[in-house]
């Protein structure tokens, strides 16, 4: 099982669409795929139409010791992708982590997830703009981290913090890498020319050749909750989604050509 945290301490920049359809596009081609809400606002959640306080969520996942990770998992419609829900209790869970020293504070995720990990073949983090105990967590449990970026004047703020808060968890996960920046809402013009070569210029990142370029199908399809492979197949952020996902998986080739995913019970 591999494991892949999206983040980026600044909000607005695709983290949750990115992991959505990351997630949807890797269960498509034939994955199991967990997808982790690890933001309070729980939009991913909410996407999947899975958000509740009338069930276990990532909060007693986090909190409660030896809680069955299974039972906190939520199916969605689509086949070969659940979801761990999260809403507003995390933010209990992170002050109740950080005052329990009864027992290690980082791993938590890290431990829930391999309870669970002969169940899938990958599991994407949408974490919150945040560097709290939920996402040290999260970076302590992942293999890869993505980190979407919209190129605009305060486009690398929070950058230097989150490597060296990456660097400081390789103690708890000596195999954490990163795996690429990813260009979102990217357009044809001077300012994205520049954020990519200072990206490739000035930092030590990586960076993913794909880039995503805007569209309003994006926003279309929050309110649809569909991924923008069933929303809007042909529509260019759907391509370069595809594409990105085919950069990760290290030159496999991923196409238009591959299943859409009919929705059950549409």
């Amino acid at each position: 099982m591999k494991t892949v945290s999206i983040i980026n301490l600044k909000g607005g920049v695709g983290k949750t669409i990115t992991a959505i359809n990351m997630a949807y596009i890797l269960s498509d081609i034939g994955n199991r795929v967990l997808l982790v809400d690890n933001d309070k606002q729980g939009n991913t959640s909410k996407f999947f139409g899975v958000h509740s306080y009338n069930r276990p969520s990532l909060a007693e996942v986090l909190t409660e010791k030896n809680f069955p990770t299974v039972d906190a998992i939520a199916n969605t419609k689509y086949q070969n992708l659940d979801v761990l829900p999260a809403n507003m209790n995390l933010l209990r869970a992170d002050k109740q982590i950080l005052m329990d020293c009864t027992r290690p504070q980082q791993t938590r995720l890290s431990k829930a997830l391999d309870t669970v990990s002969q169940l899938y073949d990958y599991v994407v983090i949408d974490n919150a703009p945040d560097l709290d105990m939920g996402v040290i967590n999260a970076l302590v449990a992942s293999d890869d981290v993505i980190i979407p970026m919209k190129v605009d004047k305060f486009a690398f703020d929070g950058i230097e913090q989150l490597t060296e808060q990456i660097a400081e968890v390789k103690e708890f996960n000596p195999k954490i890498k990163v795996a690429g920046c990813l260009i979102t809402m990217a357009q044809n013009n001077n300012v994205n020319a520049l954020g990519r070569k200072f990206l490739t210029e000035y930092t030590a990142l990586p960076l993913f050749e794909t880039a995503i370029r805007k569209t309003v199908k994006v926003d279309e399809s929050t309110f649809t909750g569909k991924p923008l492979l069933i929303h809007s197949p042909t529509c260019t952020a759907s391509k370069d989604y595809l594409n990105m996902v085919g950069e990760y998986l290290r030159g496999q080739t991923v196409t238009e050509t591959i299943t859409k995913g009919a929705e059950i019970n549409d």
